[in-house]
């Protein structure tokens, strides 16, 4: 029973966690044509934009903030390997809980900090400083869920390390890899 409801949360989160993966890809051609279009008025029209520099610098602000995730469910994250790979599986899984619970730690403060400085954006209005002046809510509760669905990923993962620490056999299979030509794409 355990073991079934720690492979439910553990799935549910992966699928979660891909879902807004895929999802937030599909933002990278927005952000290609609002650089062109504003390549495009600038150098061509003589006629800047005043909103897409804002627009482009939030696209991205979510594409990588909210990729963190899925580029931790598909282990992209950068790793020490000279130490990491010379060691056994079972040392691995220990690097591996220490360095989870530690991000998770540093993602609570980033949540807590997130909520705080959206509701000081509601209060007071923050605005960025720029000709166009968008409003700044919206970012910090990007970054909120994006730290939220990172520690998700995080304690998902933790479960399955440490369920391999103690029995050796993993919990789950892995998620579908990425095509690493897809990635070089």
């Amino acid at each position: 029973m355990l073991i079934r409801a720690l492979k439910t949360y553990c799935l549910t989160v992966q699928w979660c966690v891909g879902f807004i993966g895929r999802s937030v890809a599909w933002l990278m051609p927005v952000l290609a044509f609002v650089v062109a279009f504003e390549v495009f008025c600038r150098y061509v029209l003589d006629e800047p934009t005043i909103w897409a520099y804002d627009v482009s610098l939030f696209i991205f602000g979510y594409v990588a903030s909210l990729g963190g995730a899925y580029a931790q469910l598909h282990n992209r994250h950068i790793n020490v390997d000279v130490l990491y790979n010379h060691v056994p599986p079972r040392v691995q899984n220990l690097f591996n809980l220490i360095s989870y619970v530690l991000a998770v730690f540093f993602l609570a403060i980033v949540f807590k900090i997130a909520i705080g400085k959206f509701e000081e954006a509601i209060q007071f209005n923050y605005r960025r400083q720029s000709e166009w002046a968008p409003s700044m809510h919206h970012y910090w509760v990007m970054i909120a869920v994006a730290s939220a669905l990172l520690m998700f990923q995080f304690s998902s993962d933790f479960i399955q390390q440490a369920y391999h620490l103690f029995t050796g056999k993993k919990l789950i299979h892995d998620p579908e890899p990425i095509d690493d030509e897809e990635v070089a794409a």
